[in-house]
Protein backbone atom coordinates (compact mmCIF):
# COMPACT_ATOMS: atom_id res chain seq x y z
CA UNK A 1 0.00 0.00 0.00
CA UNK A 2 3.06 2.38 0.84
CA UNK A 3 4.29 1.93 -3.05
CA UNK A 4 1.00 2.67 -4.33
CA UNK A 5 0.87 5.55 -2.24
CA UNK A 6 4.30 7.30 -3.53
CA UNK A 7 3.72 6.20 -6.84
CA UNK A 8 0.80 7.69 -6.99
CA UNK A 9 2.02 11.30 -5.20
CA UNK A 10 4.85 11.12 -8.01
CA UNK A 11 2.40 10.69 -10.93
CA UNK A 12 0.55 13.39 -9.77
CA UNK A 13 3.25 15.63 -9.51
CA UNK A 14 4.75 14.86 -12.55
CA UNK A 15 1.17 16.05 -14.10
CA UNK A 16 0.50 19.08 -12.21
CA UNK A 17 4.42 20.20 -13.53
CA UNK A 18 3.83 19.40 -16.57
CA UNK A 19 0.44 21.73 -17.17
CA UNK A 20 2.63 24.52 -15.14
CA UNK A 21 5.22 24.24 -17.93
CA UNK A 22 2.76 24.96 -20.85
CA UNK A 23 1.00 27.76 -19.56
CA UNK A 24 4.14 29.69 -19.15
CA UNK A 25 4.76 28.37 -22.78
CA UNK A 26 1.68 29.79 -24.18
CA UNK A 27 2.12 32.75 -22.18
CA UNK A 28 5.57 33.57 -23.55
CA UNK A 29 4.21 32.66 -26.96
CA UNK A 30 1.40 34.94 -26.83
CA UNK A 31 3.81 38.07 -25.19
CA UNK A 32 6.32 37.39 -28.57
CA UNK A 33 3.14 37.84 -30.75
CA UNK A 34 2.20 40.90 -28.81
CA UNK A 35 6.37 42.01 -29.33
CA UNK A 36 6.42 41.31 -32.94
CA UNK A 37 2.88 42.71 -33.72
CA UNK A 38 2.92 46.11 -31.51
CA UNK A 39 5.06 48.58 -29.66
CA UNK A 40 3.95 48.13 -26.03
CA UNK A 41 4.16 51.54 -23.18
CA UNK A 42 3.53 51.51 -19.38
CA UNK A 43 2.00 48.17 -17.80
CA UNK A 44 2.35 45.11 -19.91
CA UNK A 45 -1.24 44.42 -21.21
CA UNK A 46 -2.62 41.15 -23.92
CA UNK A 47 -4.75 41.27 -26.84
CA UNK A 48 -7.91 39.31 -25.42
CA UNK A 49 -11.34 41.00 -25.01
CA UNK A 50 -10.70 43.89 -26.68
CA UNK A 51 -13.65 46.20 -27.51
CA UNK A 52 -14.55 48.39 -30.34
CA UNK A 53 -14.52 51.74 -30.45
CA UNK A 54 -18.29 51.39 -31.16
CA UNK A 55 -18.46 49.36 -28.33
CA UNK A 56 -16.71 51.66 -26.26
CA UNK A 57 -18.73 54.69 -27.18
CA UNK A 58 -21.82 52.55 -25.91
CA UNK A 59 -20.50 52.00 -22.65
CA UNK A 60 -19.55 55.59 -22.46
CA UNK A 61 -23.13 56.82 -23.25
CA UNK A 62 -24.07 54.61 -20.34
CA UNK A 63 -22.56 56.03 -17.84
CA UNK A 64 -22.62 59.14 -15.69
CA UNK A 65 -20.09 62.17 -14.92
CA UNK A 66 -18.06 60.48 -12.13
CA UNK A 67 -19.01 56.57 -13.35
CA UNK A 68 -15.78 54.90 -13.68
CA UNK A 69 -15.04 51.56 -15.08
CA UNK A 70 -12.13 49.30 -16.09
CA UNK A 71 -11.94 48.17 -19.42
CA UNK A 72 -9.93 47.72 -22.87
CA UNK A 73 -10.89 48.64 -26.49
CA UNK A 74 -9.01 49.21 -29.47
CA UNK A 75 -9.58 52.45 -31.94
CA UNK A 76 -7.35 55.01 -33.98
CA UNK A 77 -5.23 57.91 -32.30
CA UNK A 78 -6.67 61.35 -33.66
CA UNK A 79 -4.04 63.46 -32.29
CA UNK A 80 -1.05 63.52 -30.13
CA UNK A 81 0.30 65.95 -28.10
CA UNK A 82 2.94 67.91 -29.72
CA UNK A 83 5.21 68.70 -26.91
CA UNK A 84 5.41 65.49 -25.40
CA UNK A 85 2.82 63.06 -26.00
CA UNK A 86 1.42 63.41 -22.59
CA UNK A 87 -1.87 62.74 -23.81
CA UNK A 88 -4.11 61.24 -26.96
CA UNK A 89 -7.22 61.41 -28.44
CA UNK A 90 -8.65 58.05 -29.86
CA UNK A 91 -11.59 58.31 -32.02
CA UNK A 92 -14.74 56.23 -31.19
CA UNK A 93 -16.94 57.44 -34.17
CA UNK A 94 -16.92 59.69 -36.56
CA UNK A 95 -17.30 62.85 -34.21
CA UNK A 96 -16.88 61.68 -31.00
CA UNK A 97 -13.91 61.24 -29.13
CA UNK A 98 -12.11 60.29 -25.92
CA UNK A 99 -9.27 61.44 -24.24
CA UNK A 100 -6.61 59.42 -22.75
CA UNK A 101 -4.19 60.64 -19.99
CA UNK A 102 -1.41 57.90 -18.95
CA UNK A 103 -1.29 56.60 -15.27
CA UNK A 104 1.44 58.70 -12.92
CA UNK A 105 2.24 60.35 -16.10
CA UNK A 106 4.35 57.25 -16.24
CA UNK A 107 4.93 56.83 -19.82
CA UNK A 108 3.82 59.11 -23.10
CA UNK A 109 3.63 58.24 -26.98
CA UNK A 110 5.53 59.11 -29.49
CA UNK A 111 4.95 62.45 -31.30
CA UNK A 112 4.09 60.98 -34.32
CA UNK A 113 2.01 58.42 -33.80
CA UNK A 114 -1.27 60.16 -35.40
CA UNK A 115 -3.46 57.70 -37.58
CA UNK A 116 -2.26 54.61 -35.66
CA UNK A 117 -4.06 51.57 -34.34
CA UNK A 118 -3.97 51.28 -30.47
CA UNK A 119 -5.20 48.76 -28.02
CA UNK A 120 -5.36 50.92 -24.61
CA UNK A 121 -5.98 49.04 -20.81
CA UNK A 122 -7.44 51.15 -18.04
CA UNK A 123 -10.01 53.37 -16.70
CA UNK A 124 -13.11 55.13 -18.54
CA UNK A 125 -14.75 57.55 -16.73
CA UNK A 126 -17.15 60.51 -17.54
CA UNK A 127 -16.01 64.03 -16.68
CA UNK A 128 -16.79 67.81 -16.70
CA UNK A 129 -13.38 69.40 -18.54
CA UNK A 130 -12.84 73.38 -17.35
CA UNK A 131 -12.60 76.17 -20.16
CA UNK A 132 -8.93 76.49 -18.82
CA UNK A 133 -8.00 73.29 -19.43
CA UNK A 134 -9.85 72.56 -22.66
CA UNK A 135 -7.75 75.83 -24.16
CA UNK A 136 -4.18 74.25 -22.35
CA UNK A 137 -5.05 71.34 -24.59
CA UNK A 138 -5.56 73.47 -27.66
CA UNK A 139 -2.63 75.18 -27.14
CA UNK A 140 -0.67 71.88 -26.68
CA UNK A 141 -2.15 70.39 -30.17
CA UNK A 142 -0.76 73.29 -32.03
CA UNK A 143 -4.11 75.17 -32.50
CA UNK A 144 -4.04 79.01 -33.41
CA UNK A 145 -4.55 82.03 -31.15
CA UNK A 146 -7.92 82.30 -32.61
CA UNK A 147 -9.32 78.84 -32.21
CA UNK A 148 -8.15 79.01 -28.66
CA UNK A 149 -10.12 82.11 -27.98
CA UNK A 150 -13.23 80.74 -29.66
CA UNK A 151 -13.24 78.26 -25.74
CA UNK A 152 -15.75 79.91 -24.06
CA UNK A 153 -17.70 77.06 -22.42
CA UNK A 154 -16.89 74.06 -20.21
CA UNK A 155 -17.57 70.51 -21.99
CA UNK A 156 -18.95 67.11 -20.81
CA UNK A 157 -16.02 64.40 -21.77
CA UNK A 158 -15.11 60.94 -22.14
CA UNK A 159 -12.29 60.23 -20.85
CA UNK A 160 -9.22 57.46 -19.94
CA UNK A 161 -6.38 57.07 -17.88
CA UNK A 162 -4.26 54.25 -19.84
CA UNK A 163 -2.37 51.93 -17.39
CA UNK A 164 -1.03 50.39 -20.79
CA UNK A 165 -1.17 51.18 -24.58
CA UNK A 166 -0.50 48.59 -27.14
CA UNK A 167 0.49 50.69 -30.90
CA UNK A 168 -0.07 48.53 -34.29
CA UNK A 169 3.46 48.28 -35.81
Amino acid sequence: MRVFFTFFAVVILFVTACKTEKKSTESNENQTEIALKFDAFGAVISTDNVLSSEEMLTKFNSLKVGDTINIKFASSIKEVCSKKGCWMKLALDQETETMVRFKDYGFFMPLDSKDREVIVEGKAFVTEVSVDDLRHYAEDAGKSTEEIAKIITQKKEFAFEANGVLIKK
